[in-house]
């Protein structure tokens, strides 16, 4: 609900209580007043989203306060009443900021109408001002790729966009989950509603309630207006909970009433508030895992996935690396005004070969580096890519003959003896909090993952058998390092 709080000043008390009573009937929070000094001392102690301000009152215009309220940095919106009405009245008002004009005697469907109006404007403030402040750079990129994962992928989408159901989507670090939700949300019936994103991994755990579901004036230090949170901003729109496993039991627990009743308080408030949104949740690790450890809770697990899609990592869908690096290469061409004659054969290899860890993240940064390195009239070059020879990016052997006794699928003596993806990314983990003394602040800031992510790994790294990473207290590590 945009509109909470109202004030009305009107001197005639018939016509006060009457829009006093129809206010309160619409559940709205209102004060009447009968003149302007009435009017500045309510002003003075609280906030209020919407005033219905008569013209002619006892102690002075009410267009002298609707000139005042321009220099305040949060004012309200002002609805000007008057029973000696004009065109040019009217349009001097506008003029100063009014957000609509009442002629008196005026009827319940009037009153229905400008609320209406006032409700999605000020709805559509706050979603532009939050949006304003959004980064994101994924932001009007399309799912690319010719695989049959990636065709499958768009007709799940296809099929789950037209519905309301709540989606869950997994996959790895870098697989594109949030355009996978963007897509969705663009398809469904809500497209030209709010959609608002929340990277809860990003977002510190004190502060994660209050950006779900808002606080009011006062709520806790350094409260001092109130503010909605992004379910509210997402009303009749879409929701993406990006990295969902990153939240704390508590939040979990509010979350999850918020999924089954449609309806939240705000942080020290106790109005109840309904809100029509549609819920998308991704997450890189396995919540099903997550359940049994106690760390999620098993009914919002069910609840978030009513419709689970998962999506693939790119060394499931080999065939497309040529395809988006291609299209990176054009991109960042065009963005750095750099003149790419393409991408030469060895390169084009070198590209195929390597198992991609980072998914589609990697291989555009990969590319932009290239780019970046490269000359005008030039192809990008092995060189240009900046890999270390690791065993996820040598060369693959060529075919050989089979020999006698051998199958063709038996795995070579070297084979067996090459390390698995996830062991080759502990090693690297550990390495680099090794090189940072143990800070894992800068080992999060050179990994490119939030210190939770880095937290969330070390502690599976723990609870395997035979581990010998020790449990090193954040405070003190990060000390110790910096001394």
């Amino acid at each position: 609900m945009p509109i909470e709080k109202i004030i009305v000043l009107e001197d005639d008390l018939i016509v006060r209580k009457n829009l006093e009573q129809q206010l309160r009937q619409r559940r709205y929070d209102v004060a009447a007043v009968a003149n302007l000094a009435a009017a500045y001392e309510l002003l003075s102690k609280d906030t209020f989203d919407l005033m219905f301000v008569d013209v002619r009152l006892p102690d002075g215009d009410g267009t002298e306060l609707l000139q005042q309220l321009q220099l305040r940095a949060q004012r309200p919106l002002v609805v000007i009443m008057t029973g000696f009405g004009s065109v040019e009245s009217a349009v001097d008002c506008m003029r100063n900021g009014a957000f609509d004009y009442l002629i008196k005697p005026f009827s319940n469907d009037q009153i229905e109408v400008t609320l209406r109006k006032a409700e999605g404007f000020t709805q559509l403030v706050k979603v532009n001002q939050y949006l304003s402040h959004e980064e994101d750079d994924d932001a009007g990129y399309e799912l690319l790729g010719k695989s049959v994962p990636m065709e499958q992928l768009r007709q799940l989408i296809r099929k789950v966009a037209r519905t309301e159901a709540t989606v869950l989507i997994q996959g790895e670090s870098g697989t594109g989950k949030e355009l996978v939700a963007r897509a969705l949300y663009r398809q469904s019936p809500r497209a030209n509603a709010p959609f608002i994103r929340v990277n809860c991994a990003a977002i510190p755990e004190n502060l994660i309630e209050s950006e779900f579901f808002g606080h009011e004036k006062g709520a806790f230090t350094g409260a001092i207006n109130k503010r909605e949170g992004r379910f509210e901003l997402a009303h009749n729109g879409t929701i993406l909970l990006d990295e969902i496993s990153e939240i704390s039991p508590s939040v979990q627990a509010k979350l999850l009433r918020v999924l089954q009743e449609r309806e939240l308080e705000r942080v020290g408030g106790t109005r109840t508030i309904k809100v029509d949104v549609r819920v998308i949740a991704t997450t890189n690790r396995r919540l099903e895992q997550s359940v049994e450890r106690k760390e999620f809770r098993q009914d919002l697990f069910f609840r978030l996935n009513v419709v689970p899609i998962q999506v693939p990592p790119l060394r499931d869908r080999h065939e497309d690396v040529v395809f988006l690096a291609e299209h990176f290469m054009r991109r960042y061409a065009r963005k750095h005004g750099i003149k790419v004659q393409g991408i030469s054969p060895a390169c084009l290899r070198a590209l195929s070969s390597h198992h991609w860890p980072g998914n589609v993240r990697e291989l555009q940064n990969v590319i932009e580096r290239a780019v970046i390195l490269s000359s005008d009239d030039d192809f990008l070059g092995v060189e240009h890519l900046g890999f270390v020879a690791t065993a996820s990016n040598l060369p693959v052997p060529s075919a050989e003959p089979v020999g006698p006794g051998e199958s063709p699928g038996a795995a070579s003596p070297a084979e067996e003896s090459l390390p698995s993806l996830s062991d080759i990314e502990k090693r690297h983990i550990l390495r680099v909090l090794e090189q940072c003394r143990g800070n894992r602040t800068h080992a999060a800031k050179i990994l490119d993952i939030s210190i939770r992510t880095l937290r969330n790994k070390l502690n599976d790294y723990r609870k395997e058998p035979g581990s010998q990473i020790p449990f090193v207290d954040d405070d003190a590590a990060e000390s110790a390092a910096n001394d």
